[in-house]
């Protein structure tokens, strides 16, 4: 039941927090996100540089960057993806504990960047598992991180714990891991995962 917001206003001044377990719960996941210790390419040292001093990641509660993803919820994919490191990031992903985040740090994470055309590169790392935030860049500024953690904060405010629209680690037929890639004759096996991403189909013009 909502409550008015001037009754909530005089019941904080009293020392009276009214909220809601969904609320609560939200506030209590975006305040603490640990995110995962690990780099692949060049953007690993903006991400580097957005936990110093300078930039403090800090205060948005998510200074604690832990060398084990059992310990982490947010993978931040900071650089290049070979497909030789592919399976090893969907591994990891795998290892990490509900509720878990992604965010694609970079051109090359997000589409294969100036290496795209490379017989060696992933053209994009939401091939294999969920992206929450993508970030566009050669590589992006610490600014850019900081601003792609403050909209996974957002996002994460909004998401619902009940109903049709609830989060993915609340539904029965959600698959706790994804299908870790294995190298094939040419290449990885399978190309992508079909549960979070699928060719798109080309757009028919019309004659002008």
């Amino acid at each position: 039941m909502a409550v008015d917001e001037g009754l909530q206003s005089e019941l904080q001044k009293a020392g009276v927090f009214v909220t809601s377990v969904e609320t609560l719960y939200n506030w209590g996941r975006r305040s603490s996100i640990w995110p995962l210790q690990f780099g692949l390419a060049c953007c690993a040292i903006e991400m580097i540089a957005t936990a110093c001093s300078r930039f403090d990641l800090a205060r948005f509660g998510a200074e604690v960057f832990r060398p084990s993803p059992r310990q982490a919820d947010l993978m931040i994919v900071a650089g290049t993806v070979t497909k030789k490191m592919a399976p090893q990031v969907v591994r990891l992903y795998n290892q990490m504990p509900e509720p878990r985040y992604v965010i694609a740090m970079g051109a090359c994470a997000i589409s294969g960047g100036p290496f795209k055309q490379g017989y060696n590169v992933l053209k994009g790392i939401d091939r294999y598992i969920p992206v929450d935030v993508h970030i566009p860049g050669c590589p992006p500024r610490p600014e850019a991180l900081l601003n792609a953690l403050m909209y996974l904060q957002r996002k994460i405010d909004g998401q619902r714990l009940t109903g049709t629209d609830k989060v993915r680690w609340y539904d029965e037929t959600d698959p706790a891991e994804f299908p870790v890639p294995e190298f094939g004759a040419h290449d990885l096996e399978p190309p992508f995962n079909r549960a979070v991403w699928g060719p798109q189909e080309p757009i028919q013009r019309g004659a002008a």
